[in-house]
């Protein structure tokens, strides 16, 4: 497998881990008492992941354009966006005053007992920021072996003019 299709495949899985993380549970607060155990989702701790996500699959799509050089800095770039993405799903552990901040009705709950159990969503955000970290640091690695997106359209420099205009008399496309 090419190292560009890799590196469309690590950006594409760490959009749908990282998107995914935004809608699943991050953190459910349970007050006990009889009353209803209250759900976070990642999107409404935090907007990161998601945003993460798309940033790097926008430097992923921008270097199918650039050169060499530039394709270095985006990967590195991505590869910065995907540890960024690694950090909050390993540091964001809201704790009760922020869930009461977040949902006021948790307020009077907050001060008694309230257990947390933390959701499957920040395994999906680590998985995600991995991906794209990965993405990144492998287009750092191989972006010199990358194809340039205009070399399909380029002529052939051995042929002479003459010799293009011939094949477009015939019915033939030179820059194939």
């Amino acid at each position: 497998m090419r190292a560009q299709r890799l590196v469309d495949l690590l950006a594409l899985a760490a959009l749908i881990l990282l998107g995914l993380s935004g809608y699943l549970t991050w953190v459910s607060a349970d007050a006990g008492n009889g009353r209803l155990p209250v759900h976070f989702t990642g999107y409404s701790i935090t907007k990161a992941p998601v945003t993460l996500a798309l940033a790097g699959v926008v430097a992923v799509v921008v270097t199918k354009l650039a050169g060499t050089a530039l394709r270095r800095v985006l990967g590195g770039l991505v590869a910065l966006l995907g540890v960024g993405a690694i950090v909050v799903a390993l540091s964001v552990r809201p704790d009760g005053p922020e869930l009461s901040r977040l949902r006021p009705e948790l307020s009077e709950v907050v001060a008694d007992h309230v257990t947390q159990s933390l959701g499957p969503a920040p395994w999906f955000a680590l998985a995600g920021g991995i991906a794209l970290a990965a993405a990144g640091v492998l287009t750092v690695l191989t972006a010199q072996r990358w194809r340039r997106p205009t070399a399909r359209y380029e002529r052939d420099p051995a042929a002479a003019p003459a010799d293009q205009w011939k094949a477009i008399d015939a019915g033939e496309d030179p820059t194939l």
